[in-house]
């Protein structure tokens, strides 16, 4: 067996499964390999001491009644089933699976597994299923369409039992850095035995991940400087006509970031350039007045948001300020009318100088940059390294800036951004109004729902951001229709009130965003899908629910949605604080607006991070990494990877040669043999 072979050629694997498979990036074993659980679940046995409604619980149930399925007032068809158990009645609740009552008889008895909460003799459960798991530790995979966790288990399995995963990391450094063999580490990560041995499976394979990302940006780094000629720009000399039509004094960190990108423009190989700036810093006019340098050399701009929302917005800023310095300004996106992309496609063809603004329907093989000068990429993190590619490989020679709002420290982002020069936003615009922040107990909720309610009537908007209460439920749209459900009939009725959350299409979301923009909404209840989103200036008041749940850095993202217009801002953190290590961090925000400081302080809080997990994101390419909550593991794979790629010992270059190699084959940085 050859992990390269196609997964079409694995027992169980139809030709419908296969193109589903593909679909979800599997097409090769080695695909299926590094698909690993996105979490894994641990069920205690049935206790009244976990019967609270968060600890997840294995209960032995016998049915007695079956209800038939009945609609709700919000849409949802809702059936009960009751069963006896040896701590009273259990009352079942099931939604939208008007089929369950098929899958129980009256009279059987099942293990149930779920989230079970106590009422007063009885427990309730919301959607409990029936346990048919032989693992103690229970892997959770991401399933689509009919590939259910269940078959990618089955054919993990099947490939494990017939491979052996070759070691590619001599002994000496597996001594040194503690680490398990590859082949143990991949087995454990699917199916571990216990949490010991899951922590020492993720360490070894976060160790061998982070060692390949720093070969793959030393190989970066080697590249651009050595063999690629960029393009020489010239300085326009109505860059200062430009810098007087903005309406506001720039900041001195503005300014002196403008002058480290325009003199990247004059050399003559490819600028690779990492900016970060806090939210509301100013790095959007930043990166216009770079575009504008670019196309005034004769050369087009590509300027790449991660949402239509966010292009859209950037795309009016554009306008304002480039077109009326003669400026050609395009927008391209998934909703852009077919006439005027065959013109923008006819522009682009003929070479004319434009700034070119879209999502990611800009890397479509249809968009051909003839005369690419410049690539932005707003929100970094947000795109996959594939998507990043696919819009540099238009062109080689392009200048290529990437722009983030979240505070890495700069000791850190040097280290992790090492392929990419760093420019830092360290300062807020002039006269720009504190945000208030302020921490509740949950009990407070009420006057923190007062003082929307003021804000609404004196004609300003709010968001209320609630978080995905758990990654294999569908929590995230039942907290926050839930919530839109208690407050429109309570506290904030007769108040216009919206929703928005990741299982709406992007129309939704575009429609619901516009809705509040335009102030047609006063309210919106929310997920942190708008963490990175529209700019409202009349939004003055955040609400974020189960504080507890976020990081520092997301909670500061999500702060910097308000306090974007004249009007003074508020950030209300309600949390359920149930340790003095809790209230702590959460104190941070509150006494400090400065992204950069809050990124240490939350580093020094969580240190490494976690291991028991899986960081599933691929924001960075890396698929079990968190490169800021691993620092310290990075650091090491880093030091290691760099000793490696300098080497000059046969072993050294034999290894180097075979991680490049595989790196090139792969999208994945976790290179097996």
């Amino acid at each position: 067996m050859d992990i390269y072979d196609s997964v079409g050629t694995l027992k169980g694997v139809g030709a419908k499964t296969k193109e589903q498979l593909e679909k979800m990036g599997i097409v090769t074993l080695l695909d299926l390999l590094l698909y690993f659980p996105r979490a894994y679940d641990t069920y205690h046995e049935a206790d009244d001491t976990y019967f609270n409604g968060m600890d997840k619980v294995k209960l032995e149930a016998e049915a007695v009644r079956i209800t038939k399925p009945f609609r709700t007032r919000t849409g949802k068809t809702m059936t009960t089933i009751y069963f006896s158990t040896d701590f009273g009645q259990l009352k079942a609740l099931f939604f939208n699976m008007p089929y369950v009552s098929n899958n129980y008889k009256i009279g059987e008895k099942y293990e149930l597994k779920g989230k079970f909460t106590k009422k007063g003799k009885n427990i309730e459960c919301i959607n409990p299923v029936i346990n048919k798991d032989k693992e103690e530790i229970v892997p959770v995979y991401s399933s689509e369409g009919k590939v259910t966790g269940t078959l990618i288990k089955k054919l993990v399995r099947q490939i494990l039992e017939r491979v052996i995963i070759n070691e590619n990391f001599p002994r000496q450094i597996l001594e040194e850095e503690d680490l398990i063999s590859l082949d143990e580490a991949v087995r454990s990560l699917h199916f571990p035995e216990d949490e010991r041995k899951l922590e020492d499976s993720l360490k070894r394979m976060k160790f061998q991940e982070m060692f390949s990302y720093s070969m793959k940006i030393m190989l970066s780094k080697t590249r651009r400087l050595e063999n690629e000629e960029g393009i020489s720009f010239s300085m326009s000399r109505r860059l200062k006509e430009l810098k007087e039509q903005i309406p506001f004094n720039m900041t001195e960190a503005q300014n002196r970031v403008i002058r480290e990108i325009l003199k990247d423009q004059k050399r003559t190989f490819p600028m690779n350039r990492l900016l970060q700036g806090d939210v509301g810093s100013g790095k959007t006019v930043v990166a216009l007045i770079s575009l504008f340098n670019v196309i005034e050399n004769g050369y087009q701009g590509a300027f790449m948001a991660p949402t239509e929302i966010l292009a859209k917005q950037h795309y009016e800023e554009a306008v304002k300020l480039l077109g009326p310095m003669g400026v050609n300004v395009e927008l391209l996106t998934g909703s852009t009318r077919k006439s005027d992309r065959l013109r923008i496609s006819e522009d682009l063809g003929a070479g004319k100088p434009l700034l070119m603004i879209g999502t990611h329907a800009l890397i479509e093989e249809k968009v051909n940059f003839t005369k690419l000068g410049m690539i932005i990429t707003d929100e970094q993190h947000r795109f996959g390294v594939n998507q990043r590619a696919k819009l540099i490989n238009k062109s080689k020679t392009a200048e290529v800036l990437v722009m983030s709002a979240t505070p890495i420290p700069r000791t850190m982002a040097l280290t992790i951004y090492s392929d990419l020069d760093l420019s830092v936003i360290d300062e807020l615009p002039k006269g720009r109004k504190e945000i208030k922040t302020v921490l509740l107990d949950e009990g407070k909720r009420k006057a923190c729902y007062s003082k929307v309610l003021e804000e609404v009537k004196n004609g300003r908007q709010a968001y209320i951001v609630t978080p995905l209460i758990d990654l294999d439920e569908n929590g995230e749209l039942n907290s926050v229709e839930g919530l839109y459900d208690e407050l429109s009939k309570g506290h904030l009725k007769g108040i216009r009130l919206g929703y928005l959350h990741g299982k709406m299409t992007s129309k939704e979301k575009n429609q619901v965003m516009e809705s509040f923009k335009d102030g047609r909404i006063q309210v919106l209840i929310a997920t942190t899908v708008i963490e990175v989103g529209v700019n409202v200036p009349n939004a003055s008041v955040m609400v974020i629910e189960n504080a507890e749940r976020f990081g520092l850095a997301q909670l500061h993202q999500l702060r910097g949605r308000v306090g974007r217009g004249e009007y003074q801002s508020y950030c209300i953190m309600v949390a359920n604080i149930k340790s003095q290590i809790t209230r702590e961090r959460l104190e941070i925000m509150v006494k400090s607006n400065d992204g950069f400081f809050i990124a240490e302080e939350d580093l020094k809080q969580r240190g490494t991070g976690q291991l028991f997990g899986v960081n599933q994101s691929g924001h960075s390419g890396l698929i079990l990494s968190n490169l800021a909550m691993d620092y310290e593991l990075f650091l090491k794979a880093n030091s290691y990877a760099k000793k490696v790629y300098n080497g000059k010992h046969p072993e050294e270059i034999r290894m180097k040669n075979e991680f490049l190699k595989k790196i090139s084959r792969s999208m994945n940085f976790i290179c097996l043999n």
